[in-house]
């Protein structure tokens, strides 16, 4: 999660009034993007999660932003929008990971009341990202088996003293995913959506623990 500049929200601001279908075809940003993906995988995501929270949460899921971001609905835009990078489909399944871990009153708040420590952390902040990561990290990969998507673990600090993943991350976000597996364990809202994207995807396995053995993150 990321903060949007003035400029980027101010334009999705502008657009968020049209109707949703208006706003995917006037948009320049999200146009581009539709163009290029519409029938694609990402599409399917953005349909399947509208189908499924819209009409109970209010929320949208949407692509263009140039940094990711959560901004609740206000009086520039009728409902909350869930803002993903540009076209990445990684993106688009990390910061719903991040939403259906986030309680009722986070849902409230803009980047559900969060403060990012940016790339070029030091080995100290890095630990805490990383301990911050381990559940919204776990379940997007859940995500990405249930729409045939490949995963890899995010350290997103390349500048930072640690640029790759600590065994004790990898592990914990092995060890979560599985736990995850077990029978009504998973957030009410991520278990509709592995159910909603393992139905739009005919995949079979999302909730099968051995998908996320440690090894597999190699």
């Amino acid at each position: 999660m990321n903060f949007l500049d003035n400029k980027k929200t101010a334009q999705f601001n502008a657009n968020c009034n049209l109707n949703w279908d208006q706003q995917l075809v006037q948009s320049p940003e999200v146009q581009a993007c539709y163009q290029e993906n519409t029938g694609t995988d990402l599409q399917l995501i953005i349909k399947l999660f509208e189908q499924q929270f819209f009409d109970q949460f209010n929320t949208r899921l949407q692509s263009g932003a140039s940094e990711p971001i959560y901004l609740p609905a206000s009086g520039d835009c009728a409902w909350h929008r869930l803002l993903f990078r540009q076209d990445f489909i990684s993106s688009a399944l990390h910061e719903t990971a991040h939403w259906c871990i986030a309680g009722l009153e986070r849902l409230k708040l803009e980047d559900f009341g969060y403060w990012y420590n940016p790339d070029g952390r030091s080995a100290r902040q890095q630990k805490m990202f990383e301990d911050a990561e381990v559940k919204p990290q776990a379940l997007e990969w859940i995500f990405s088996v249930a729409c045939k998507q490949r995963f890899t673990l995010s350290v997103d600090n390349l500048d930072g003293d640690n640029t790759l993943a600590s065994e004790s991350f990898a592990e914990a976000v092995s060890q979560q995913a599985i736990d995850w597996c077990r029978p009504g364990r998973l957030p009410s809202r991520a278990a509709l959506f592995v159910e909603a994207l393992s139905a739009g995807f005919n995949s079979l396995n999302a909730l099968d623990a051995m998908q996320y053995q440690r090894h597999k993150l190699n």
